[in-house]
């Protein structure tokens, strides 16, 4: 999806098309009238911002610019994702006649020239009008073109105008003259006409005026609650509900703002709204009630300055309260329910259950019934909405599932901790845990276990969760293998990980179980992942992708567009990178999963480290190495901290480097990842000065020994023959450096072997291969030695002088090995070596 939501037309091809009704609103469509007019007539052009709230109109208002322009003109939508440039894609394919002209344009709008030059070329000539709506969601880089764009002078930009929507909150940083159009609440008489075109019958007196007084003035709340009326309803034949405002109208109109705030801002919003009043009133609250509250039912209080800086909250002194009280009543509709738990259900799902309201089938029954009606609701949510909705309907199934269907209860509770575990909550994944003590047996140990490793108890977790990977990994029940596989993945077994998803795969697939496909392959990608076989991943992951859609788990599609952007991300391919990303973030933000979110993340900031844009990576890993609502997901933070002190160093921020490594070494201490000695080593390696790196980088690599995922290995080689090469040690960095390459070669990562082999030619090695290891073994021990001095770059005086021989006798071992090896010079010798000794360089194989 590109995200255009109106076609380019020119006058000649398609005329201006209907006009838009507009009522209330004549200041604010003249202004955007008078911008369209002096652009049309080439006498300047400027740009025109639109705020507003959800459904006051600054779409509308946006779609017909677009219509009655006489020229070329474009509605851009925000597109589903912030990846750079991709709003700058939108725009240029909203314009472009192929995606072969997208492309030349993008390069245009990425290098010096910029975006102006670019629209320029696909516009040439021709007065142009680009509206672009919610400019607020647009990523920070097209976002910085448009405004360099709207600086520049010029014939071109006199010919084209800009008229951009964003939400009342957000700044434009538009240039000098920049006017702001503010759209508000309709007067009353606005509003009746508006309602009498929005009404399929005439509407009866009081129906009217009880509309009226309920959407005070807001045209999206009116025609939301014109179209939850049936036609008997509006002309009076048949009753009105008791709110005709009520939440299934405010989640149709407010539903998209609530669902794209984080899980814990949109909770906390929910708390704010229910200390503030009922739905009669916004009375305003204390901070510190609001704080209390938040705390009694385990919300994060961290959102809340986002959430006033946002605009969606208004703090005056110590008291809190709400700029848009609908807002506050559409919250509200989605608050956890008194009783402590809550029904789960996403504002749109709101809307429908208020429409139907709860079949009387399942009002008549008892506890069991409705548990296994939120179950279902749960489930549903799991697979493809918001988490965290997930997590509050399955623990209330999971209550009233308790007492007749304990089994199905236990399986509620685990779904819930798995919804938890998604969005990053660890409370919540506790407070899942919480209520199933009474379980025996593996299952006890897998509560226990899991209890034990989120409260960083790593010694208990081990003892329960081994006997969890023993017990079911043996089992032929693909639930029970599935919890194995979690149980080893938390702890760091990877292998075993791999494995016993695996044969959760095979059991599903034999038992012809569809609905748990997808599920099964993405826990096996990621454990094909953390264990570093990216192939085997990509694999499992493409597969997992289609099983997703086919049964239509979108959040498990976001997870496995995560895990390909990680894999492209090793195979250096730029685009694949930024399309998966992509698309698990567009699923993965407004659902709330937080575990999606940093895997894309991270990828996009690996793809940038690789093309050399360090300043970017770190800047983009930094919050995801970092504890609290708005950081990384709990599970993943530790193991990003590498690639961060990795761009850290490189992009000139050795403080933020250190702070992290500090805390990383915490971790790798704990055991619970078999990487993290060495990755931990490397870390100290880049931070180290003077000769200190070549301690920390021999550390590393002795201790990727044992730890498997030789990518990781390779990298630290790399880093290491980096170092000793700009050292001017070329001789000790050949080794490494070759047995990097080799490796990148055999993991399919192009773009990190090239690295490596550019790195090995400014050291003046060959491309040669090494030599064949039955002639490097039949080298005397003195010709051995003396290889491996000089492959570490020591003189034939300097080797002498260290093995009590003269100048000469060096110089004739040496031409005996170049006749044995086939070689010509000491340039050569470590590539025909080709073997790299962790505890003293460059050294020969042995027989």
């Amino acid at each position: 999806m590109t995200g255009v939501r109106g076609a380019t037309h020119t006058a000649a091809a398609a005329g201006p098309g209907p006009d838009v009704r507009w009522y209330g609103r004549t200041a604010e469509l003249a202004v955007v009238e008078e911008l369209s007019a002096r652009v049309a007539a080439g006498a300047g052009g400027g740009v025109v911002c639109v705020t507003g709230g959800p459904g006051e109109g600054r779409s509308t208002l946006l779609a017909r610019a677009v219509r009655v322009f006489p020229g070329t003109a474009a509605l851009v939508a925000a597109p589903g994702h912030r990846v750079p440039w991709s709003g700058a894609r939108a725009l240029c394919t909203a314009l472009a006649p192929s995606e072969a002209a997208v492309r030349r344009a993008l390069r245009v709008a990425r290098g010096p020239a910029g975006l102006g030059a670019a629209l320029a070329g696909l516009v040439p000539g021709r007065p142009a009008l680009f509206c672009l709506d919610d400019l607020h969601l647009w990523d920070a880089h097209s976002r910085a073109a448009l405004a360099a764009t709207w600086q520049e002078p010029g014939p071109w930009a006199r010919r084209t105008g800009w008229v951009v929507s964003s939400a009342r909150h957000h700044r434009v940083p538009g240039p000098a003259g920049t006017r702001t159009v503010r759209l508000g609440r309709l007067g009353r008489e606005a509003a009746r006409a508006l309602l009498a075109e929005l009404c399929p019958v005439p509407p009866a007196g009081p129906v009217a005026e009880r509309l009226l007084d309920a959407a005070d003035g807001h045209p999206g709340v009116l025609a939301a609650a014109v179209r939850h009326l049936t036609p008997a309803q509006l002309s009076g034949r048949a009753p009105l509900p008791g709110d005709v405002a009520g939440g299934g109208v405010l989640a149709e109109v407010y539903g998209g703002l609530l669902g794209s705030l984080p899980v814990d801002g949109r909770r906390l919003l929910a708390v704010v709204a229910a200390v503030c009043g009922g739905a009669d009133g916004d009375r305003g609250a204390t901070v510190g009630a609001v704080l209390d509250r938040a705390r009694e039912a385990r919300v994060p209080a961290e959102p809340l300055d986002g959430l006033v800086a946002d605009g969606l909250l208004r703090r005056t002194g110590g008291m809190l309260g709400f700029e848009d009280p609908f807002l506050r009543r559409a919250a509200l509709a989605g608050r956890p329910s008194p009783a402590g738990g809550a029904d789960g259900r996403s504002p749109g799902e709101r809307h429908r259950a208020d429409r139907l309201g709860p079949p009387a089938a399942v009002r008549a029954r008892g506890a069991a019934a409705r548990g296994r009606s939120l179950l279902v609701r749960g489930l549903a949510a799991l697979a493809g909405g918001p988490v965290m909705d997930a997590h509050e309907s399955l623990l209330r199934a999971a209550e009233l599932l308790g007492g007749e269907a304990p089994v199905e209860a236990s399986d509620a509770r685990f779904l819930a901790m798995e919804a938890a575990w998604a969005a990053g909550d660890v409370p919540a994944c506790l407070a899942a845990l919480e209520g199933a003590r009474e379980r025996r047996g593996t299952e006890r140990d897998f509560l226990d276990g899991l209890r034990a490793a989120l409260t960083e108890r790593l010694d208990e977790a081990r003892t329960a969760l081994s006997r969890v990977v023993a017990l079911d990994g043996a089992s032929d029940e693909p639930r029970l293998l599935l919890r194995a596989g979690s149980a080893a993945l938390v702890l760091g077994d990877t292998a075993a990980a791999a494995r016993v998803h695996g044969r959760a795969l095979a059991r599903a697939r034999a038992e012809h179980r569809t609905a748990l496909l997808p599920r099964a392959l993405e826990h096996l990608a990621y454990a094909e992942l953390r264990a570093g076989s990216h192939s085997r991943a990509a694999r499992t992951a493409r597969e997992g992708l289609r099983a997703a859609e086919l049964t239509g788990q979108r959040n498990v599609a976001a997870h496995q567009h995560a895990v390909l952007a990680l894999v492209a991300s090793v195979t250096d391919d730029g685009a694949a990178v930024v399309e998966h990303a992509g698309r698990a973030l567009a699923i993965a933000r407004p659902h709330g999963l937080a575990q999606a979110v940093t895997l894309a993340e991270w990828a996009l900031a690996r793809g940038e480290l690789g093309r050399g844009l360090a300043d970017q990576a770190a800047a983009r890993l930094r919050p995801l190495v970092r504890p609290g609502p708005r950081g990384g997901h709990f599970a993943l933070r530790m193991m990003v901290v590498p690639c961060f002190v990795e761009a850290a160093v490189a992009a000139g921020r050795p403080a933020e480097a250190r702070e992290a490594t500090a805390r990383y070494a915490v971790w790798a201490g704990l055991g619970v990842d078999g990487q993290a000695p060495a990755q931990w080593a490397r870390c100290r390696a880049l931070l180290a000065r003077g000769e200190e790196p070549a301690r920390w980088f021999g550390e590393a690599v002795l201790r990727h020994e044992g730890a498997g995922n030789d990518f990781e290995r390779a990298r630290t080689l790399l880093a290491y023959g980096t170092w000793l090469r700009r050292r001017r040690r070329p001789g000790e960095a050949r080794g490494p450096l070759r047995d990097a390459l080799v490796t990148f070669e055999r993991a399919a990562a192009p773009g990190w072997a090239e690295r490596a082999r550019g790195e090995l030619r400014a050291t003046g090695a060959t491309s040669g291969s090494a030599a064949d290891p039955e002639a490097v073994g039949e080298l005397t021990p003195q010709q051995q030695r003396i290889s491996r001095l000089v492959a570490q770059g020591a003189t034939n005086r300097e080797i002498a002088a260290r093995l009590g021989l003269s100048p000469r006798t060096v110089d004739h071992h040496l031409r005996g090995v170049y006749a044995r090896l086939g070689i010509r010079s000491r340039v050569e010798l470590p590539a025909a070596l080709g073997w790299f000794d962790p505890a003293g360089g460059p050294a020969p194989r042995r027989r």
